[in-house]
């Protein structure tokens, strides 16, 4: 009689296992038809995956984890669909919290100091790649996924799929970060005003070169300066040929060290980051941190970088709206969508959702933008193998004082957001590409016009020329905001932008400077080199440069739709 009870109790949990397990499969189907379309995966092989995520997740079925990102179009959807899936398929309760970018390094950092798990897991900025490494507060996902969480790492991940994996690498090979979103800083114009035939004809006159696509400094400044004073007016309204922002405002530190020294060519060449100096100025003895000042091999206060301030500061008193200076980069962001500005050198295609929103100044009748986006054009020291601009590249990341268990379910929550079966409809809602699949799946194809150029960027061999900053930086969140305190002098006049470059260089010396005398970042942690004198390095091959005899060379243009042609002969 006890043996017939025992065999009924375990034939019941045996009943309620496979129930639960057919609800979950049940769940997993509703949201494939519903909401996973369309998908790089067939619907029977995304069922497949979906399967692999339920039994997977069955050890930490009814765990509640916390994870953070910052608030963009992409995360809130993962925070506002895919969590929710996420639970209704695996029993996995997850809080997906929405804050601040900064807000978000503050908790990580407070968590690397204190041990405190805060968060489960981050998405935090690939940016903090030579952080992680150094720190090694983080788990390296090389040796997790092939070890404590093998049992949690999904088969059809597919690394070599997510067209960012290089930018979370680290200096040993490593990958201590999975991207799940990223967009590019490109150059930004509007189409119909570049190819309106008496427009073309004015500047060709004055000029003496075809309007179109900058393809360097030269250019972009003799079209900033023709639309905003030779120009001036379009169907009454004042219109400008620049836009940016100049507020001091931490903000501001991001428009510079999201890579605007290495577009006026500052650093060195190297892809993804130039080596041994990198677009922050920042030289490398191996994958030691050396010197920032030009005295030590370094180019942040070198006379590319300085030709790069000065240019951000004339064009913006120049060309841009008189309102530009004051504003900080949430504000400046929706400008070019009023209608009134010709071209933004630096534009991040985050905003292009809200860019083709029906009923804008800047969208035709029919849907399609009357604008597009293009490669950034290059400064006057820039050369060819050099990294060309800037790629944000949000990536999960998994903190070493986040318990085990906690860390397996938050595991399988981040491949849930980006595998296969979910991630072509994400890049559909916040179009922040991560996977290669996706880029070039025939839905995209079909949306492109809609996109001003966006699916061609991420199909083209441009694409690699935008990179994050990478591992040269120490320690991002120490030296990431000196950058706006010591721009922000230049911008509002208080010093020279040679004066402002070289407070920040040594500024970025006294915080590696700390870090040595630390001794906590192992074999890659800074060294400070001996200074010499800046006309050696300046003598030297590389960054840092020379002071050129003319930093306006022949100005360049090119023809869009020439290069969209291009750039789709170079795929076939």
């Amino acid at each position: 009689m006890r043996r017939h009870l025992m065999a009924t109790a375990a034939f019941s949990v045996l009943l309620a296992t496979s129930g639960n397990a057919l609800a979950d499969m049940e769940a997993a189907k509703r949201w494939i038809e519903s909401e996973f379309q369309p998908s790089t995966l067939s619907k029977e092989e995304q069922m497949e995956e979906m399967e692999w995520f339920i039994e997977a997740a069955e050890p930490f079925k009814g765990m509640e984890i916390k994870v953070v990102s910052e608030t963009i179009t992409t995360h809130e959807y993962e925070a506002k669909t895919l969590a929710k899936a996420f639970s209704e398929i695996t029993g996995i309760k997850v809080t997906h919290d929405l804050i601040g970018e900064g807000d978000v390094v503050e908790k990580l950092q407070t968590q690397m100091q204190s041990g405190e798990n805060i968060y489960d897991a981050y998405i935090n900025d690939s940016d903090l790649i030579g952080t992680h490494a150094r720190y090694q507060q983080v788990r390296n996902l090389t040796d997790w996924m092939a070890n404590e969480g093998a049992d949690v790492t999904l088969p059809t991940l597919d690394i070599d799929d997510f067209i960012g994996r290089s930018f979370t690498t680290g200096p040993d090979g490593k990958l201590y970060q999975l991207p799940v979103q990223q967009f590019a800083n490109l150059y930004w114009f509007r189409y119909d005003w570049f190819t309106d035939p008496d427009i073309k004809a004015q500047f060709k006159e004055k000029y003496g070169y075809e309007l179109g696509v900058p393809v360097n400094w030269s250019a972009y400044e003799d079209i900033a300066e023709f639309f905003t004073n030779d120009i001036g007016e379009i169907d009454g309204e004042k219109i400008y040929g620049h836009m940016d922002y100049g507020k001091k405002d931490p903000s501001l530190g991001w428009r510079f060290t999201d890579a605007w020294l290495s577009m006026a060519g500052a650093g060195d060449k190297g892809i993804p980051n130039g080596l041994p100096v990198d677009e922050w100025g920042i030289r490398v003895d191996g994958c030691v941190p050396v010197g920032s000042t030009v005295e030590r091999g370094g180019a942040t206060d070198s006379p590319a970088a300085v030709y790069s301030i000065t240019k951000y500061i004339d064009w913006l008193k120049q060309y841009a709206p008189p309102e530009a200076a004051g504003m900080v980069f949430s504000e400046a962001g929706p400008v070019p969508a009023q209608g009134n500005v010709a071209q933004q050198i630096f534009w991040y295609t985050a905003f292009t959702a809200d860019m083709v929103k029906e009923g804008l100044p800047v969208v035709n009748e029919d849907g399609t933008p009357k604008w597009r986006m293009a490669p950034s054009p290059k400064g006057a020291y820039w050369e060819e193998g050099m990294k060309l601009g800037y790629q944000d590249a949000g990536a999960w990341t998994l903190m070493k004082s986040t318990p085990e268990d906690r860390a397996k379910a938050a595991w399988l929550y981040a491949q849930f957001t980006v595998a296969k079966t979910t991630s072509l409809k994400k890049s559909h809602v916040g179009l922040t590409f991560i996977r290669d699949s996706d880029v070039r799946h025939e839905s995209f194809t079909e949306r492109a016009p809609e996109l001003g150029g966006l699916v061609e960027f991420y199909r083209s061999p441009a694409r690699v020329q935008w990179t994050p900053t990478g591992t040269n930086v120490p320690d991002y969140p120490k030296l990431a905001q000196l950058w706006w305190q010591n721009i922000g002098d230049a911008s509002s006049g208080a010093k020279t932008p040679q004066e402002a470059m070289t407070a920040l260089a040594e500024a970025q010396e006294k915080v590696m400077a700390r870090l040595e005398r630390a001794g906590i970042q192992g074999e890659c942690g800074p060294k400070l080199a001996e200074p010499q004198s800046r006309e050696y390095w300046l003598s030297q091959p590389g960054a840092p440069k020379a002071k050129l005899d003319n930093e306006k060379p022949e100005p360049v243009t090119v023809d869009y739709d020439e290069l969209i042609k291009s750039w789709a002969d170079a795929n076939k």
